[in-house]
């Protein structure tokens, strides 16, 4: 007959039971504990990046951000107001000098031209006919004024007649001072009409130069008007890339608003801002290097803008190759403006680890292989590479990529 297990042993068996399982447990986290903190403590080296130190020499700079712009860029605007009646060209066509982009409706214009023609026509008419009624006038005056000279010179010899018969007792001193009479009288009538003449030509010569002036005012509007009434048949000024076009057939455009945009996507420019507070760094001319993904492009410094915009200042960098393949509109780029050279120093090569001269705790290769964090001062950067200052030597092989994994480790095994 099977007898009961005391109640008291069951409960010892038990606890033998849990606690070989809680030993189990404690003993499968220790094995993982030990794992996990030996895999942080270990990083593959294929993974990371190594700069090793050197001595050479660096050309610092300061950063600026920039975008890719077109060398050339041109705006086309309404002459007039109208509406679009045909577009020729479409955004990204190639066009040539005086390639027909688009019409424009020019019922009015050519109305309000051609009444300025027949006003033109009117106007040289009225010149013309003031020219020859002036020229009639003075003729007119002449002949009198001639015609007078010659009645002066008849009573002039009847004056010496008269003188004559008075001398020899034939004539009387009534007869003389009577003829004299007539002589002064046509010579002060000769005079006036001189005089006249003289005054008339003046007056005529003014009023042919006003009306001249006032017809060579006019031809300039109507000439003015022509000029108009051919650029709103709009043509392309050069030869270039079509990058925007008002398309939209029917649509109302006024006087100086936009309709098109060509740019010569041949060659570009570098529109670039930094902050003022570095403007110290930018002048026309400065060397620079333009950085698109990984090519490197040099230019130099153009245009400076002269006053500070929100903060920033706006600049032109020159590419000396400013038609590379990677060059297309609106691409951002980083810029760096060469400041100035030091020579035979310690460098390290620049990565994202760097963001201005200071203090920095980075990993270097020891010959036990393994990486060992040390406190490093760094001073000026170029494009390439980041002065030494101290805490690291030549030939020294030096982490330059991310290490946020075990940044907070003092030493790491390499594996």
């Amino acid at each position: 007959m099977d007898r009961e297990i005391p109640k008291k042993e069951k409960q010892k068996k038990m606890l033998i039971r849990i606690g070989k399982i809680v030993g189990a447990f404690a003993l499968l986290a220790a094995i993982v504990a030990a794992g996990i903190n030996y895999a942080r403590s270990t990083v593959n080296a294929k993974s990371l990046t190594f700069s090793t130190i050197d001595h050479g020499t660096i050309e610092t700079s300061v950063t600026a951000s920039g975008e890719v712009h077109p060398a050339f860029e041109e705006i086309i605007n309404s002459p007039i107001s109208s509406r679009i009646v045909e577009v020729y060209c479409h955004s990204g066509d190639s066009v040539d000098v005086g390639t027909p982009l688009l019409r424009l409706d020019l019922t009015s214009t050519e109305n309000e031209y051609k009444k300025l023609l027949d006003e033109k026509e009117i106007r040289r008419h009225q010149l013309e006919q003031l020219k020859l009624n002036n020229k009639t006038a003075l003729s007119s005056l002449e002949m009198n004024i001639k015609i007078n000279a010659m009645e002066l010179n008849r009573l002039e010899a009847e004056l010496n007649n008269e003188r004559y018969l008075d001398s020899i007792g034939s004539g009387t001193a009534d007869k003389v001072r009577q003829a004299e009479m007539a002589v002064q009288t046509a010579r002060l009538r000769l005079e006036q009409q001189r005089e006249q003449l003289k005054n008339d030509r003046e007056i005529k010569a003014s009023n042919v130069r006003v009306q001249e002036l006032e017809f060579a005012i006019f031809t300039k509007k109507l000439e003015e008007m022509k000029r108009t009434f051919d650029d709103a048949r709009i043509l392309s000024p050069r030869k270039a890339v079509l990058t925007y076009i008002n398309e939209q057939i029917g649509a109302q455009v006024g006087s100086g608003s936009q309709i098109a945009i060509i740019s010569d996507l041949g060659h570009y420019i570098i529109k670039a801002q930094i902050s003022d507070a570095m403007s110290e760094y930018v002048s026309p001319g400065k060397k620079c290097l333009v950085k698109i993904g990984t090519e490197k492009l040099e230019g130099r410094i153009g245009n400076v803008a002269p006053k500070s915009l929100n903060g920033s200042i706006q600049f032109e960098v020159r590419l000396i190759n400013d038609n590379h393949k990677r060059l297309r509109p609106g691409v951002r780029t980083d810029v760096y403006i060469m400041n100035s050279i030091h020579d035979d120093v310690l460098r390290i090569r620049n990565a994202s680890y760097y963001v201005g001269a200071g203090t920095y705790n980075l990993f270097v290769r020891n010959e036990q292989n393994e990486l060992i964090r040390r406190k490093v001062k760094l001073g000026d950067s170029n494009f390439d590479h980041v002065e030494v200052v101290e805490g690291l030597q030549e030939g020294d092989q030096v982490v330059i990529s991310d290490v946020s994994t075990f940044a907070h480790k003092e030493k790491i095994k390499l594996k």
